[in-house]
């Protein structure tokens, strides 16, 4: 009768452990019905075949389930959404690779290990609790006992599974998750077909955007810079004074600026689908689509701007493997981080800091002639540690040597991230660095012939912003030509480096950035 109990109640707190983790709250998850319909169902099996077989595919198909809630769970917490199995799993790679460099090779190298060694003693443990050595099948008072448990505990499941459960605190994790993917998969393998359908019968043209030729267009992502910064209480201190002071020193220089936000399809990492949207002008939240779009014949805004006359260029610092996407898109020249003249320190996954990257862009690849630039700047990606200040002598950034002090200035990730506060504390800081850092080159180099798109990629992950936030991004338009401007007002954008939820409600997609471009930089007769 021991084995009954400890098994069903070993089994049901590993079942139900990936939904504390997820959702936060024991009370709420408290029994996992499968555990007692499985525990004495095979403890009530005679020995053979059929017992083996059923135990092997049981046991399967609770490991599997369990690891889906786990990721699930790890999905939620990175990226704000549930896991897709269809759309996530080719992530697993790039995951090890951020890991790394968030925390170096030697100490991904150790969570990978402890995770295998996690996932061998779960299954290591899911069949020894289904395929016990001995002590089976039971007899006597454990047998009427595991028949009853067995019973009362089908019928409950079976309620549950009707939509009417008779205790408040009990689910179905396994066929819960089971269910749940089925259903993604299913619909997931739908949207691909419309998606591809879309790309091949309602394609965006190119066009060329007569209304910025001869013009310098640079659009620069600011990584994890979401609504929350400029709304939440905990982080508006910290930047306010930065952005009014933006707004301050770019008006004594002339250039002015209006504001707005927009919807980023993505929450807490992924950052290139949202250059995908911005770029293609459709809605790419997933890495399938991403390369759906990429292997199709859609065009983006790096072929309006050839066609408009510019030279092409995208500037990726974080870049620091073969990047064929690149090359897919067409640009004139992709700078990744080997072919940037960098001799300064990595700071942790950072590899480079942003105004490094800003001054670089301005001495070494941009000219006088016109061009279209995409710049993804990474200072505000996680971990946030160490934090630099912004050197007011821009002349003696050179070759980044300058920044070797903050190598190991502050706290190791390992640290810092022990403490959800200060977590949060840095992710602001962060956050100002990169704003700051861009007001000033924006002085630098935005001039009447300048158009200086800078925007958010998207929102932190929920552990920053909390559950409910919005996936909005501030976008910051500005140039010395405020004719160059009044578009985007028209659209809602407000002057300033401020904007004003209440005048975009809802905020446009991110993906509109193109075809607004497209209406409002197009001549007429090409429309």
């Amino acid at each position: 009768m021991r084995r009954l109990w400890i098994g069903a109640l070993a089994l049901n707190i590993g079942l139900v452990a990936p939904l504390w983790w997820r959702f936060g709250n024991i009370q709420m998850n408290l029994i996992a019905w499968e555990a007692w319909v499985i525990v004495p169902l095979m403890l009530l099996m005679p020995r053979g075949k059929v017992r083996l077989g059923v135990g092997i595919a049981l046991a399967s198909w609770l490991i599997l389930a369990t690891m889906i809630n786990l990721g699930d769970a790890a999905t939620y917490t990175a990226f704000g959404r549930p896991l897709n199995l269809y759309l996530d799993t080719p992530l697993l790679g790039s995951v090890v690779d951020l890991l790394i460099g968030n925390v170096g090779q030697a100490w991904a190298i150790c969570a990978v290990v402890v995770a295998t060694i996690l996932i061998m003693l779960l299954v290591l443990g899911v069949i020894r609790l289904l395929l016990p050595g001995e002590g089976y099948p039971l007899r006597g008072r454990a047998r009427g006992w595991a028949m009853a448990v067995l019973a009362f505990s089908s019928l409950a499941a079976g309620l549950a599974l009707g939509g009417k459960p008779i205790i408040e605190h009990a689910n179905l994790p396994v066929v819960n998750a089971t269910h749940v993917q089925w259903g993604q998969l299913v619909t997931t393998h739908q949207a691909k077909q419309a998606f591809t359908q879309t790309l091949e019968a309602a394609p965006i043209e190119q066009r060329a955007l007569s209304g910025l030729s001869g013009r310098r267009v640079l659009m620069t992502f600011i990584e994890s810079y979401g609504v929350t910064v400029l709304e939440d209480d905990r982080y508006r201190p910290t930047l306010a004074p930065t952005l009014d002071e933006i707004e301050r020193r770019l008006a004594e220089r002339e250039i002015s600026v209006v504001s707005g936000l927009l919807e980023s399809p993505i929450r807490g990492g992924q950052s290139w689908l949202a250059h995908a949207t911005a770029l293609s002008g459709y809605t790419i939240d997933n890495q399938l689509w991403y390369q759906l779009m990429l292997d199709s014949e859609a065009t983006t805004l790096v072929d309006d701007f050839r066609a408009t006359g510019q030279r092409t260029l995208v500037v990726m610092p974080a870049i620091t493997q073969p990047w064929p996407e690149g090359a897919a898109y067409g640009f004139d020249e992709l700078v990744a981080e080997k072919d940037i003249d960098y001799q300064g320190p990595p700071l942790n996954w950072v590899t480079m800091p942003d105004q490094f990257t800003l001054d670089y862009t301005e001495r070494e690849l941009l000219d006088a002639a016109p061009v279209f630039a995409q710049l993804a700047l990474i200072s505000s990606h996680a971990p946030w540690t160490p934090i630099l200040p912004v050197l007011e002598d821009w002349s003696s950034i050179g070759d980044g040597s300058i920044f070797a002090p903050w190598e190991e200035a502050g706290d190791p990730p390992e640290v810092l991230w022990q403490d959800i506060d200060r977590i949060r504390e840095h992710y602001a800081w962060s956050i100002d660095y990169s704003i700051k850092t861009v007001g000033r080159w924006a002085e630098r180099v935005v001039d009447d012939n300048t158009l200086l798109i800078v925007l958010g990629d998207h929102q932190p992950a929920p552990m920053i912003t909390g559950d409910d936030a919005s996936g909005a991004v501030p976008v910051h338009i500005i140039s010395g030509d405020p004719d160059l401007l009044a578009p985007f007002q028209a659209r809602g954008f407000v002057p300033g480096m401020w904007p004003t939820p209440e005048s975009q409600t809802p905020a446009a997609e991110l993906r509109q950035l193109r075809r607004w471009l497209h209406a409002d930089f197009t001549a007429a007769d090409n429309r």
